[in-house]
């Protein structure tokens, strides 16, 4: 595959995963707006949620997780959580995300969030 198709089949899978997000966020493909290389893939409308997370789209077949996880890491601001939000073709999203900062999103949503039941 040529560098030109493979920059644009990233375009549509920014594109894709930017549509999926926005059933919870308004969110779009991040370059086309900031234009700039190390600009995150999906930016959020939502400020606060924009600097909490820092998205890294990843829409192929043979996925390197490590590379892509490193890539997220080292581009996201001290502020977010870096995550890598994957698929290949034919399947539903997936997100890789510290196993930390899973369990602490989970640990709050658990504590405050619809999760509490009896602690």
């Amino acid at each position: 595959m040529s560098k030109i198709n493979s920059r644009e089949k990233g375009k549509r899978g920014e594109r894709s995963a930017a549509h999926f997000l926005s059933r919870w966020f308004k969110a779009r493909r991040g370059q086309q707006f900031k234009g700039s290389a190390d600009s995150p893939d999906v930016i959020f409308d939502n400020k606060e949620i924009a600097k909490l997370l820092h998205v890294e789209v990843k829409r192929n077949e043979a996925l390197n997780l490590e590379k892509a996880w490193q890539q997220a890491n080292d581009e996201a601001p001290l502020t977010a959580w870096p995550i890598v939000l994957h698929r290949k073709n034919r399947t539903k999203w997936k997100v890789t995300i510290d196993a930390e900062d899973f369990m602490e999103l989970f640990y709050q949503w658990y504590m405050w969030g619809e999760g509490r039941t009896n602690v």
